[in-house]
């Protein structure tokens, strides 16, 4: 009998591992994929039904395919967990939200140094590098980040 609530909770305990390693893996690739979704580039899972003229529509349909995704991903983890689809979503949402907003935070830090050093070496002026931080900042500049922002010798 000892044995057996051995066996059992090993099971229950490599089953929830598991789970935990696809819930980790499964919040990571999106938050990576869609690091920043308004900067432009195709992700290796939409590529093939992105649109091949960059806009609005494509746009939306990246969103809504995403939206899509998420929503299948937390009906699987809700069911695989037993708790409530919305309490996942919910969950998903927060986490990326969290996970855009430090990749948003280290770009800028990123940027930023690239800009002082620039300065520093006569590059850019003081209010270059400072129209270049103002434009990143209100969206007319992409923000780049891994893969992203093609610069000199970019395509």
């Amino acid at each position: 009998m000892k044995r057996s609530t051995k066996l059992t909770t090993l099971a229950a305990g490599a089953a929830l591992a598991g789970t935990a390693g696809i819930l980790g893996l499964s919040i990571a690739g999106p938050a990576f994929a869609e690091a920043d979704p308004s900067a432009p580039g195709p992700s290796s899972s939409n590529s093939a039904t992105a649109p091949s003229t960059p806009g609005a529509d494509g746009k939306a349909e990246r969103q809504a395919d995403r939206a899509e995704r998420q929503g299948e991903l937390a009906a699987a983890l809700a069911a695989e967990l037993g708790v409530d689809k919305a309490k996942v979503a919910a969950a998903l949402e927060k986490v990326q939200s969290a996970r855009q907003a430090e990749a948003k935070a280290d770009r800028a830090t990123e940027l930023k140094t690239r800009l002082d050093a620039a300065v520093a070496a006569g590059t850019l002026t003081a209010e270059e590098a400072a129209a270049i931080t103002k434009a990143t900042e209100n969206g007319v500049l992409p923000q780049g980040g891994r893969g992203g922002g093609h610069g000199r010798g970019g395509r």
